[in-house]
């Protein structure tokens, strides 16, 4: 099939490789505009827009919306069969949606109809899931409805990261993609529809979603850490001001005295350090970050007055 492939971030490239070197062909590239980025808010390509050039794809199309009418005619004068659609963090109007053949294919990194939206694979970390994976389906005019075409489910790790499952799911759903286009052209897969009543919703993330309280089960925290670490980033404050918690592991089964209030510095722990939680529970910071300055370890920030034992760890006012 000629395929148009719409994709943003890094966990777009690698279902984009799978197309490029399957049987199928891709006759256009759509992804989102140069955005600045570093202290010199240089204008830098996304990802796909990158490994398209590398490929030597052509066109490869970066609109600020696919709204404009000239924006419709200018894809759909690539003639394709069907649109393939992954992380591309915009909505394709129906317009679109309804013009290619075999329509539009999304590969969406749940097991619809749970973590529809925007953020599943951080949904799925701090809702404390014990699986994650992929789905492709077939997109429609609401957020993530369509029906399945095919899914494939992984185990989330106990420490397992945003970034470190995110990257995992984009090998799978490019293993995956390749099935389902193949699928589809021969007639193979019979689309079903998603159960609304198991449905939920992962939204678009805002810069409080990292926000915790030290009340909370130390397990909690843990799963928020991991989900956010890179963005928008988990922050606790320390007497030398805001440290951002780059790596923490929650004890099972070890209680603190639950006479210390939540945000306690216990004691140093190896290169870690204990910090009293919610329900008696603990958690180490193995990896911090004070703002403005180097990662380091809990012993280090602990060393170097960032932690104070015996203090009391606050979070940032809202």
């Amino acid at each position: 099939m000629k395929a148009v492939f719409f994709g943003t971030p890094q966990w777009a490239v690698p279902s984009l490789d799978a197309l490029v070197g399957s049987e199928h062909q891709v006759v256009g590239v759509v992804c989102n505009p140069d955005r600045p980025a570093g202290r010199r808010a240089r204008s830098l390509p996304c990802p796909v827009k990158t490994r398209a050039a590398e490929l030597g794809l052509e066109p490869i199309l970066q609109p600020p919306s696919l709204r404009p009418r000239e924006v419709r005619q200018e894809i759909l004068r690539l003639e394709a069969e069907v649109f393939v659609v992954v992380a591309y963090g915009r909505i394709l109007p129906g317009r679109l949606l309804d013009a290619p053949v075999h329509g539009a294919v999304n590969v969406h990194f749940s097991l619809l109809p749970r973590h529809r939206g925007a953020s599943p694979v951080q949904h799925a970390i701090v809702c404390g899931d014990r699986e994650s994976g992929v789905s492709t389906m077939r997109m429609d005019r609401g957020l993530d409805t369509g029906p399945i075409l095919l899914q494939h489910s992984t185990a989330i790790g106990p420490e397992e990261t945003t970034t470190e499952l995110g990257a995992r799911l984009a090998e799978i759903g490019a293993r995956l993609l390749i099935e389902t286009l193949d699928g589809l052209l021969s007639g193979d897969i019979t689309p079903r529809a998603q159960d609304e009543t198991q449905a939920t919703v992962a939204p678009l993330l805002d810069k409080d979603a990292g926000r915790f309280r030290w009340e909370q089960p130390a397990e909690q925290i843990a799963r928020r850490v991991r989900a956010f670490a890179q963005w928008p980033k988990v922050r606790a404050v320390g007497p030398r001001g805001v440290l951002l918690m780059r790596k923490v592991r929650a004890l099972p089964g070890e209680g603190a005295d639950e006479r210390q209030p939540p945000g306690t510095v216990l004691e140093r722990r190896g290169e870690a350090v204990a910090v009293a939680c919610g329900a008696g529970s603990v958690l180490l910071l193995e990896r911090v970050q004070p703002e403005g300055r180097r990662e380091m370890s809990g012993a280090a920030a602990l060393a170097g007055g960032h932690l104070c034992l015996g203090g009391r760890l606050a979070v940032p006012p809202a």
